[in-house]
């Protein structure tokens, strides 16, 4: 039977306690991890969010109180007065493994079924499982960890950001759809039927006519929401630690941010991060590693060789050149090793990113390759000596137009270190990739798109290229990345009504759908708009990476899977047909849920 705790006082929290507090009287509350019953004497791990601490009814207590130690069950809420005593065999695993808890009244506040699995550090049990409990998951103690690193994370934010003088304001959660972006979240007005507002993908424009309304440092951690595939490290619904400054250049934007990351990375996990953070333009980060969020934590860069390549008599290598294309590879060192069929799975990794195929080369005394018969001895030899592979590496090629060879060796970079241990988990390199291209070409919408969003300021030197030759622009965007992952973005931003214009139409707006779209924000750029740019931290990412976690699950109470529904709550859900007639909405087919693949719910 439940007990109250009325007349009880909490004194200490289980995990902090120590050896001080030997001999003194505390009151103790939490669940029961373990309980251990020798016969008269019963051993109960009392745990709450702070740790455990092992509590002790020995055959002198009262019966009432071994009674009621006898039925106590894991995941039991207990209340519990007690002298705290030296253990007699220590736990040096425990951060309280010195010290016990001599039980002198005990209650059991409330009682628990046998859990769907163990609460325990790293318990393996299946996600959706977890998920489908999650309230029971969130007890494990690295789950809390996670959530007690993110709150601390969040604590630094605001400290630091309010130091340098930026005022914390809450942007609109309901707000105007506009294009140029992910799909939005759309929510349906019941009082204008066939209206709808959208959820902010980001409060891009608001914090923005911040900026014009001469609040010169804006500050936000808020929430944001994309209708799009999710993927290990994406949500649809996120949070971001939002920033606008005015009467700023990018340097300015960059070294504040530099100031917070020293900060958060001494403060919540000890780390301590070296000034200045590289910096490296987008067209560099592409050649050296095929990506615009480079992993600097292993070499293993990519080399044009087309030079080489050029007196190659391979039809791949000469197709590629004279389409204007370049020849790249990267040296995997070691991977001779490497049988004939992992070999054909990293050409696979290429594929995957839009290459044609690999061309591979073990440049040893008997050379292996997969283009042998056309390479040789001097082609061998010179491309031995230009890519520096000795005998025991595997030269990978890719031959293509674009950014293809790139993109897809900075794939297979990243698949190779990891096959070859490369990656130290507890390694943290950050840099900055700057001048990133202002467009890029859309297949899929056969039109230029933004490559960040369309608010972002061209690089002064590169206007003129606005109308003639739009692959040619650079934006004054900067993107912080760390470990290979984008950890915030952001950009310098358009701040006339001339130069939003030009970009509009370069993005394919007329006036008129430039006007209806944002006029709002068009016609505030006519009432004095100081210059203003600012970033936006990703703060589950950054919590993710911090934490050294595999998925950004881990670090979000309550997450939603790949299908972008919530096994707990069953969320999404059908609603009462009354709910859409006062929305003047009609479903016209229902996906129910013994239609969604159960395989496909996870990354």
């Amino acid at each position: 039977m439940a007990e109250s705790i009325q007349g009880l006082k909490r004194t200490s929290m289980c995990a902090e306690l120590s050896e001080s507090d030997i001999g003194k009287k505390v009151t103790l509350m939490g669940w029961c991890h373990k309980q251990r019953d020798l016969g008269g004497l019963t051993f109960i791990s009392l745990r709450y969010r702070t740790g455990e601490i092992q509590l002790v009814v020995s055959p002198d207590s009262s019966d009432e109180i071994k009674e009621k130690a006898s039925k106590i069950r894991s995941e039991f809420v207990l209340a519990c007065v007690g002298t705290v005593a030296l253990r007699s065999a220590p736990n040096p695993k425990m951060k309280t493994g010195m010290i016990e808890v001599n039980v002198e009244e005990l209650r059991i506040i409330s009682e628990a079924q046998t859990t769907p699995f163990y609460i325990e550090e790293d318990d393996n049990a299946n996600e959706a499982l977890r998920l489908k409990y999650r309230y029971l998951d969130l007890r494990r103690p690295n789950m809390q960890r996670n959530l007690m690193l993110r709150h601390k994370i969040a604590k630094i934010a605001r400290d630091y950001y309010d130091e340098q003088g930026f005022i914390e304001i809450e942007t609109p959660i309901l707000g105007k759809s506009t294009p140029e972006g992910a799909r939005d979240y759309l929510v349906p007005s019941r009082i204008k039927n066939g209206s709808f507002f959208a959820l902010p993908q980001s409060p891009q424009l608001y914090k923005q006519l911040l900026m014009l309304a001469g609040y010169d440092k804006y500050f936000q951690i808020a929430k944001c929401f994309r209708d799009e595939d999710l993927r290990a490290d994406r949500q649809p619904e996120f949070t971001q630690v939002d920033l606008e400054m005015s009467f700023v250049d990018c340097d300015d934007v960059m070294n504040c941010t530099e100031g917070f990351l020293v900060r958060v990375f001494k403060e919540a996990i000890g780390v301590d991060i070296e000034l200045p953070i590289r910096r490296i333009p987008y067209s560099e980060a592409m050649d050296r590693y095929g990506s615009d969020k480079p992993d600097l934590r292993f070499g293993m860069e990519l080399q044009n060789i087309s030079d080489v390549a050029s007196k190659i008599d391979f039809v791949v290598f000469k197709g590629a050149l004279e389409a204007g294309g370049s020849v790249r590879c990267i040296v995997i060192p070691g991977g001779a090793k490497f049988s004939r069929k992992e070999i054909d799975a990293l050409g696979e990794v290429c594929k995957t990113y839009k290459a044609k195929g690999m061309a591979w080369l073990v440049p040893s005394a008997e050379p292996r390759g997969s283009f042998l018969k056309f390479l040789t001895p001097e082609n061998i030899a010179e491309l031995k000596s230009v890519t520096g592979a000795g005998e025991e590496d595997l030269i990978c090629i890719v031959a293509d137009n674009g950014e293809v060879p790139m993109i897809s060796l900075g794939a297979l970079r990243i698949e190779a270190a990891k096959k070859l241990d490369l990656i130290d988990p507890n390694d943290f390199k950050l840099c900055w990739v700057t001048e990133f291209p202002m467009f890029e070409y859309s297949e899929e919408e056969d039109r230029y798109v933004a490559k960040h969003h369309p608010f972002t300021s061209p690089m002064d030197e590169d206007l003129d290229f606005l109308e003639s030759d739009k692959g040619k622009v650079r934006s004054k965007a900067y993107d912080i990345v760390l470990n290979g992952c984008e950890l915030g973005g952001g950009s310098i931003r358009i701040h006339n009504r001339e130069m939003q214009m030009r970009v509009f139409k370069a993005l394919g707006f007329t006036e008129e759908r430039a006007q209806e779209q944002f006029g709002f924000l068009l016609d505030a750029f006519t009432y004095g708009v100081p210059p203003h740019g600012g970033l936006a931290y990703g703060l589950d990412r950054m919590v993710m990476l911090m934490a050294n976690c595999q998925s950004i699950r881990e670090v979000i109470a309550f997450p939603k899977v790949q299908n972008s529904s919530d096994l707990m709550t069953e969320a999404p859900a059908p609603v009462e047909e009354q709910q859409l007639k006062d929305l003047g909405i009609e479903v016209s087919e229902t996906v129910h849920e013994s239609d969604i693949d159960d395989e496909a719910v996870f990354d």
